[in-house]
């Protein structure tokens, strides 16, 4: 919870509202995406499993749902999933009539939308997996083990007011106040690097070099180096058509 994670909020915050800009553009037309068969089966039973099962957590209940969906017969799938294809269907030909509407400005911002919207994905798929195998935690800086330490101790309406008197009180820490946490912040870097040198080796045996941090150093200085000339022949050509095209106007 640190001046870190305040700043990744605000950058959410203002990507989210990036995105109701985007989405205000013919947002009463625009047609909504169909259920797939799983959560078509999720919204159509939820409520008798809640009923059969009055104690369990929203979590449980979904893994409840979804073990109830590995178990259905296919017959009944192909119910849902045929309910579902048809949706599609209308789905695709009513988005075909939608963008036909849209002008070229507006089909910029929804594709422009869509790849944000791909990239969150790929984001919260790597980290999920990243989670799954075991993939320490960064190291925490000087600033935010003194947070951990202090929030909860601060008083305040709102943790926004907790978080600012807690900042405060850290800019009023002399140098030698600080030193104990800047010395936690130094150790927990030592740790972080050594059990990334396990896991890092753990992955080299499980076939996982893409997640070596030299192994992805080098793949991202490839794509860079192969990018450019390719934005360099992009670059060229743009300039050959405006130079035939300024001659053709004289």
């Amino acid at each position: 919870m640190g001046l870190v994670a305040g700043g990744r909020r605000l950058l959410r915050a203002g990507g989210a509202a990036e995105q109701c800009l985007s989405r205000a553009i013919s947002s009463a037309q625009r047609p909504k995406r169909p259920l797939t068969a799983y959560f078509r089966f999720m919204k159509e039973n939820r409520p008798a499993f809640k009923e059969k099962n009055p104690e369990a957590s929203t979590v449980d209940l979904i893994k409840i749902i979804a073990g109830a969906w590995k178990k259905l017969p296919a017959s009944q799938k192909q119910v849902y999933e045929e309910a579902g294809k048809t949706d599609w269907e209308r789905y695709g030909e009513q988005m075909t009539k939608y963008k036909a509407q849209l002008t070229p400005a507006q089909v910029a911002a929804l594709k422009e939308e869509r790849r944000k919207q791909m990239a969150k994905r790929r984001s919260i798929r790597a980290k999920r997996e990243l989670n799954t195998l075991g993939k320490p935690k960064r190291p925490r800086s000087s600033f935010n083990i003194f947070v951990s330490e202090k929030f909860q101790e601060s008083e305040g309406v709102s943790p926004t007011a907790r978080l600012k008197k807690v900042l405060d009180a850290w800019q009023k820490l002399s140098t030698s106040e600080k030193q104990p946490y800047l010395q936690l912040a130094q150790d927990d870097k030592v740790r972080y690097e050594n059990e990334m040198k396990s896991w890092e080796a753990k992955m080299v045996e499980l076939g996982r070099e893409d997640l070596v941090r030299s192994r992805k150093k080098r793949l991202r200085k490839k794509r860079t180096e192969t990018a450019k000339p390719a934005e360099t022949a992009r670059t060229s050509l743009g300039k050959k058509a405006k130079l035939k095209l300024k001659k053709a106007e004289e």
